[in-house]
């Protein structure tokens, strides 16, 4: 059996944390092993407790969710951030996912919704709400046209895959390439879409017609 995903679960708000120590508790592939109320609060949960998984709300005191995105990537931790949120103008789904953000799901999407997320972000997978993604794709293509290098046919096939919220092993076991060189082709497509994680360059991908969401 595999290892349970642990999960750290960010939100000012007690009565929120409560109900989703209570939904995640109900999977047994998931352990919630912290809580935290504001970013400060995170960031030491993180270091203490080395979650897989944070599931981070962005507005908070003291610290948001966006400079708590900033600090972990800073850090280079190793967990993966699924955002979870109340908040979905394009300017903060935008700031979330530059910041460092792997998903972005609004609060009110159904539990089912949020398991799959979960477990999508913490493979290294991306995850975007269609509204999420619409929204973001409105930002994106408002901003200049960037000039960035071709990607090769192979990199677009792998990008493609992305899109589709397919891990690393998924996408090699598809396109029947090892592991390795998956991680390889994923680098390259990040680099030359100068996007800091797989979720901004797919949004990239998709304002430029490389992909379809």
């Amino acid at each position: 059996m595999n290892k349970p995903i642990r999960i750290l679960i960010v939100d000012d708000h007690p009565v929120v944390r409560d109900g989703l120590v209570a939904i995640l508790s109900t999977q047994l592939d998931f352990v919630v092993v912290g809580e935290a109320g504001d970013g400060r609060e995170a960031l030491a949960q993180v270091a203490a407790l080395h979650p897989d998984v944070i599931l981070l709300d962005l507005e908070m005191p003291l610290m948001d969710g966006v400079e708590t995105l900033r600090r972990l990537r800073q850090a280079d931790a190793d967990a993966k951030v699924l955002v979870f949120t109340a908040y979905d103008s394009d300017e903060r789904i935008v700031t979330a996912v530059q910041a460092g953000a792997q998903g972005y799901l609004l609060k009110g999407a159904p539990r089912q919704e949020l398991f799959n997320a979960i477990r999508i972000v913490s493979e290294g997978g991306s995850l975007l709400q269609p509204l999420v993604a619409s929204k973001l794709m409105q930002r994106v293509s408002r901003e200049p046209e960037p000039l960035f290098e071709p990607l090769t046919p192979r990199e677009l096939e792998v990008l493609q895959e992305l899109a589709r919220g397919l891990q690393n092993k998924e996408i090699a076991a598809k396109l029947v390439i090892s592991e390795r060189t998956v991680k390889f082709h994923v680098s390259a497509i990040l680099a030359k879409l100068d996007a800091g994680n797989r979720t901004e360059a797919v949004a990239v991908a998709a304002q430029h017609g490389l992909v379809n969401l």
